[in-house]
């Protein structure tokens, strides 16, 4: 498998402070990475390792099989990166910040950056100054998207864009993954990842303590699962890997550990099954467990 982007063992000291520890990613090509984690855990850090602006203290990032330090300017040539606050020049317009952009790569696609401000609803003859937070990550991601790259790097993207918007974005990131294209995309809108992403990594306290499909990280957790019998079930209690059995009007609710799903529904096969309906954990609750005291 060829990655796109490869950091190992990397750690990041700003003075005495620990900001990055012992991370490890690898990224395939074509694939939609996301990278989540509270304010303040490492993902900008991280990201700005890859994208050499910051040099690593120990371990190495490589983009493309590239030191992302040493062969920074390289790198750049093939990849677009959104920060999550957008600073651009006050004066210009934001149709000339796009094309100052994209002219900087030396190609792009005019008709995709029309498309792309008419369905961002941009007004491109506007001085930046003018421009709200929303409007300001408008033109950078349009400036990104109508770029001939190989790589996405987007640090909360869709930081100041209403939902509109951020539909229409994650179009335009699912457009990118149809075509083969990498993403490397920090969120805090789970629905987003859950959405848009092949793999997910979580980052806590500069540690990244899981990563994976989510269907991997589902089976590391519990289902809500919720029955409706023929008979009163009994024994139920008795079984390891379930907790917090309650009865409902509508039935018997619990949840079950992913390993004794099997066990736990030939068991109340024996009561003559109406309805069961199991839930699988969403992203969410995924990330909760990493930053419960519980977790720590």
């Amino acid at each position: 498998m060829r990655y796109s982007v490869e950091v190992t063992n990397l750690d990041k000291y700003f003075g005495k402070f620990q900001a990055l520890k012992d991370v490890n990613l690898q990224i395939a090509e074509g694939e939609v990475f996301a990278y989540i984690g509270p304010n303040g855990a490492g993902k900008s850090t991280t990201i700005r390792v890859m994208l050499g602006i910051l040099q690593a203290t120990r371990g190495s990032a490589k983009i493309f099989g590239k030191d992302a330090w040493k062969d920074a300017v390289e790198i750049h040539k093939r990849i677009a990166y959104v920060p999550g606050d957008v600073n651009l020049w006050p004066n210009l317009t934001g149709g000339e910040v796009i094309d100052l952009f994209v002219n900087l790569r030396g190609s792009h696609d005019k008709k995709l950056r029309e498309r792309l401000i008419t369905d961002f609803n941009l007004d491109p003859t506007k001085k930046c100054r003018t421009y709200s937070k929303g409007n300001r990550q408008k033109v950078a991601l349009i400036a990104a998207f109508a770029s001939e790259v190989d790589l996405y790097i987007l640090d909360e993207p869709t930081s100041g864009l209403d939902p509109l918007m951020e539909q229409v974005f994650q179009a335009c990131v699912l457009e990118q993954k149809a075509k083969g294209k990498g993403v490397f995309l920090s969120s805090h809108i789970m629905s987003e990842v859950e959405r848009l992403c092949d793999r997910v990594g979580i980052i806590r306290e500069g540690e990244v303590v899981q990563t994976g499909t989510l269907d991997e990280l589902r089976h590391l957790t519990r289902y809500a699962m919720t029955v409706t019998t023929e008979r009163a079930i009994e024994g139920l209690d008795r079984f390891e890997g379930i907790y917090d059995i309650k009865k409902e009007a509508y039935g018997l609710h619990f949840y079950v550990d992913t390993e004794k799903m099997g066990a736990v529904i030939n068991h109340l096969n024996g009561f003559g099954i109406k309805k069961l309906e199991s839930v699988p954990p969403s992203l969410e609750e995924l990330f909760m467990q990493h930053y419960t005291k519980e977790a720590v």
